[in-house]
């Protein structure tokens, strides 16, 4: 029969420490992308807003409104970069359908939907591997009516 706090003993603790700091870890790292990919969610619902108020005001020139959302932050997502956040505007009517084809005039009344995309990037790579892909979309959308022009 062998001692208590044997060699064979402090093996076993030395494992299970290791296996508990992998585990505690790999918790730390999820808990970190999450609130980051949060933070990320929170600017861009920000920034949407932002440009549908802008552009209730002056809804006729889109790529205005596209610059205001652009400038609008620059933490914790660069929305300056063209390649991984998509920033689209859409006029719609006072029922809320946006038709693709031919927009409705924009005019006071109607609706004016900002969409925001950004693909958000996962720092930890094993979380990555897990889920399939280091990108994950986010997307948000605000909807303001447009106060001017008057319609026809």
């Amino acid at each position: 029969m062998r001692a208590p706090g044997s060699r064979r003993e402090r093996g076993q603790s030395l494992t299970e420490l290791a296996i508990s700091f992998v585990a505690l870890l790999m918790v730390l790292s999820v808990g970190v992308d999450a609130g980051r990919a949060y933070f990320s969610l929170i600017s861009l619902r920000e920034a949407a807003e932002e440009g549908a108020i802008f552009g209730s005001f002056s809804p006729i020139n889109s790529t205005n409104i596209i610059s205001r959302v652009r400038s609008s932050s620059s933490a914790p997502v660069n929305l300056a970069d063209t390649t991984n956040v998509t920033v689209t505007v859409s006029i719609c009517n006072a029922t809320g359908s946006c038709p693709t084809g031919s927009p409705p005039a924009a005019c006071a009344g109607r609706r004016l939907l900002v969409q925001v995309t950004h693909q958000f990037r996962l720092t930890m790579p094993f979380l990555g591997a897990i889920i399939g892909t280091q990108t994950i979309p986010i997307s948000v959308s605000s909807t303001s009516t447009i106060l001017r022009p008057p319609c026809p």
